[in-house]
């Protein structure tokens, strides 16, 4: 039974993933601080995994080496821990090249010094920029036009470097908009408040919240701004590829995950009212900063090297979240 370590499993993809590995029969060891992340979906899988899951309460600006000690047999780091908020990176970068940049940085330095060479990194579209070109490949500009995609673009950088250097072998797994919580419902997002359009627009529809419109006017036909939305278990499913093809042999790909397919911001709202039912309010707040006016991802890569593609459709992740708030409408209680 190969054991991961995986970053940020208090989070919401985190958590998911780490409910998605220990199911594959995975042993797992989990890090996460709970600046974002939150103690109940770490109960839930100790209750349900018991042996087969361990946790430390670090932040990865820690010493590590505790972890590493204690589980000298850890195959493969699948590293989703970040502060990952675009418009709060342009108030505050300090933050971002904080715990993005010299997080990861620890991390990868103690795995070096451990022997432990293979590693997921959770990237994201933001390292593009605005696109010149859809949908966008991997062979893109890099462009990044906030602190959040930059910091990202500099750990991607220092993976690159250890692979050349120090002969790590690696997926850097780019990411587009993830929506949709655990097919059961039983783990979903619990940010407070939360960025994510999906999330938020079906808690208007529940009147759990007012829903407020915070995206500027770009150029689009409906002059909303256009995402690729991808499933969280449909992600996550990838990065188990992507650690079943490390454990057999040397790689060092970069890749992104979406669906190839993009909808506007009207677009997701008209699709939550119609799946709920609700014709909710929409409410107009300031635009957030950082925002581009179009992002559809290319999926040929994944297809190619991973033999990934989707399964979960946005109506699937918006059933799979009403189902979530439903339970938990305020999400998880700490």
């Amino acid at each position: 039974m190969n054991k991961v370590l995986i970053t940020g499993c208090a989070g919401y993809i985190g958590s998911i993933a780490a409910d998605l590995f220990l199911k594959n029969n995975y042993q797992v060891v989990g890090i996460d601080n709970f600046q974002t992340g939150y103690r109940q979906p770490i109960e839930i899988l100790k209750k349900h995994y018991q042996k087969k899951f361990q946790f430390y309460n670090l932040d990865l600006k820690d010493d590590l080496s505790l972890v590493f000690k204690e589980n000298p047999d850890i195959s493969v780091v699948v590293h989703y821990a970040s502060s990952c908020l675009v418009d709060e990176s342009m108030r505050y970068p300090e933050k971002y090249f904080k715990n993005n940049v010299i997080g990861s940085l620890n991390l990868i330095t103690i795995m070096n010094d451990f022997n432990i060479r293979r590693i997921i990194f959770s990237s994201t579209c933001a390292v593009y920029g605005e696109g010149r070109y859809f949908p966008i490949d991997e062979k893109h500009p890099l462009e990044p036009s906030s602190p959040y995609g930059v910091s990202k673009k500099m750990v991607e950088e220092i993976i690159s470097w250890f692979g050349k250097l120090k002969n790590f072998s690696y997926f850097i797994l780019r990411y587009f908009n993830v929506c949709g919580a655990s097919d059961d419902a039983l783990i979903g997002d619990s940010k407070k408040p939360s960025t994510l359009l999906v999330q938020n627009a079906i808690r208007g529809a529940l009147k759990i919240e007012p829903f407020y419109l915070t995206c500027p006017e770009v150029d689009t036909p409906d002059k909303t701004p256009i995402r690729d939305y991808i499933n969280v278990v449909d992600l996550n499913e990838a990065h188990l590829l992507a650690v079943e093809m490390l454990l057999k042999e040397k790689k060092q790909e970069i890749i992104n995950l979406g669906t190839g397919t993009g909808y506007s911001v009207l677009e997701v709202i008209n699709e939550v009212k119609n799946i709920t039912g609700v014709k909710f309010e929409i409410k107009k707040a300031l635009p957030r900063q950082g925002e581009d006016a179009k992002k559809i991802s290319s999926i040929e890569k994944a297809e190619k090297i991973l033999n990934w593609r989707p399964k979960r459709s946005l109506k699937d992740s918006v059933i799979s979240l009403i189902k979530w708030y439903k339970n938990h409408p305020y999400g998880w209680d700490d």
